[in-house]
């Protein structure tokens, strides 16, 4: 399955990207268009997620519940992404590491750069 592209939107008259996107701008309330984000960016800031999330709406696998790493993913376009960290342990995960990002069924996924899968 192709990863999908993140979609903000960018403010016509102060130029601010967000992620989800929004038709007004949060800093200027200006309008705001649709735009493609990057799909590269560093791990600003990250976590484990130790306990299952509420249900509904997560549902756990059949094999139970494994904590897992949740971070902030920095785009170009300044733009800071919630995203669960996919192809890297939780012990193996670093500050300012590069990883690509994707929307995804309700959170999007990160990856290290250069992981596939």
């Amino acid at each position: 399955m192709p990863a999908r592209a993140l979609r903000g939107s960018r403010c016509s008259r102060c130029e601010v990207a967000v992620y989800p996107a929004n038709p007004a701008c949060p800093s200027c309330g200006g309008p705001a268009a649709p735009v493609v984000l990057s799909g590269a960016g560093t791990l600003w800031t990250w976590t484990v997620q130790r306990y299952a999330p509420k249900s509904p709406p997560y549902s756990a696998p059949q094999d139970g519940f494994r904590p897992f790493a949740v971070g902030f993913v920095e785009l170009p376009e300044g733009v800071r992404v919630l995203a669960v960290l996919d192809g890297v342990r939780p012990e193996d995960v670093r500050i300012g590491m590069p990883v690509t990002v994707a929307a995804g069924d309700g959170v999007p996924h990160a990856r290290p750069a250069g992981v596939t899968g």
